[in-house]
């Protein structure tokens, strides 16, 4: 006898014989189990509204109002597309906070990610030390930018930063409008190559060796079998990256804000929102208006990606 039969004789013994259940019959939940259940459910849907849901709704609605957030709501006032119109025509670090972003995106695609993925491919070949390797490259990830902005000030100060002393320069690296964005960008770029870094190895670990095997076989070497057979495996990690890089750009704020509060070359998109939501002027219609104008286009980036990954499990 199997230790399974005295265990179940026990429970037969103390409950009864359980029912049999019908070819086809549903299994039935008992009270517990749907109180587990929705309590499951609920609790992350009312976090989600909460926390997402009903603060986006209330940016679109407050983005048509002028109100600076003090009295109530009887003293907002409904402009329309004001808020917009003077956005786009007569708000002088908009545009220059959307070059910021597009810089940021093309900054984080061709510098950062390419290098996160040519670590990955060099880490996936087991090399010695590799632990060590992937340990210090992902370091900077558990950081957050606020602190990363702190650190590289160690290396941009004016006065006493390591990089000045190494090239004998005199440099404002954080304070010069035509720099500032680029010496953020590499501090960004850091902390973003080891993040990709660690997606892509673990992509590359779930392909199929066999693929390799066959490539080597047909007289592929080791370059053109990742462009031509590994990549292409890798489509769904490839359209996660893509997408993290683009919401990565756009919310972009934390290392902006320590530096200069998204002010003199660093503006950007987030940091407006910021700046006219909480700052001084505390305009809360005009900063839901951007902040609007920031979630469209994240949105569009999202659908394109949501798309194309419910397509290939259609498919």
């Amino acid at each position: 006898m199997s230790q399974a039969q005295p265990v179940a004789a026990a429970v037969e013994k103390d409950h009864g014989p359980r029912p049999k259940r019908k070819r086809g019959e549903k299994q039935r939940l008992s009270s517990r189990d749907r109180a587990v259940v929705v309590t499951m459910v609920a609790i992350p849907t009312i976090f989600v509204i909460g926390l997402v849901w009903i603060p986006a709704i209330g940016s679109v609605i407050l983005s048509f109002a002028n109100w600076g957030g003090i009295g109530g709501f009887d003293t907002i006032q409904w402009i329309g597309l004001k808020n917009y119109e003077d956005i786009v025509n007569i708000y002088p670090p908009f545009w220059p906070a959307i070059r910021h972003n597009i810089i940021w995106l093309v900054f984080l695609i061709l510098g950062p990610t390419m290098l996160g993925i040519l670590l990955a491919v060099i880490l996936d070949r087991e090399l010695r030390g590799s632990r060590f390797y992937q340990t210090a490259f992902f370091m900077p990830v558990v950081l957050s930018l606020a602190l990363i902005g702190f650190i590289w000030q160690l290396f941009y100060s004016q006065q006493q930063g390591l990089l000045n002393d190494v090239l004998g320069t005199n440099v404002d690296w954080y304070g010069d409008p035509d720099i500032n964005l680029w010496a953020v960008l590499v501090a960004t770029g850091w902390r973003h190559t080891g993040y990709i870094m660690l997606i892509y190895l673990a992509g590359l670990k779930g392909v199929d060796g066999t693929l390799r095997e066959a490539a080597a076989i047909d007289g592929a070497g080791e370059v053109k079998t990742f462009f031509q057979v590994v990549l292409p495996v890798m489509r769904p990690i490839n359209l996660i990256v893509v997408v993290i890089v683009v919401i990565e750009s756009l919310r972009a704020f934390d290392i902006v804000w320590v530096v200069n509060q998204g002010r003199n070359g660093l503006e950007i998109i987030a940091a407006l929102v910021t700046s006219n939501v909480v700052g001084e002027a505390s305009r809360i219609g005009f900063g839901s208006a951007l902040a609007v104008i920031m979630m469209a286009i994240s949105s569009v980036f999202i659908t394109i990606y949501l798309r194309v990954v419910m397509k290939d499990e259609q498919s």
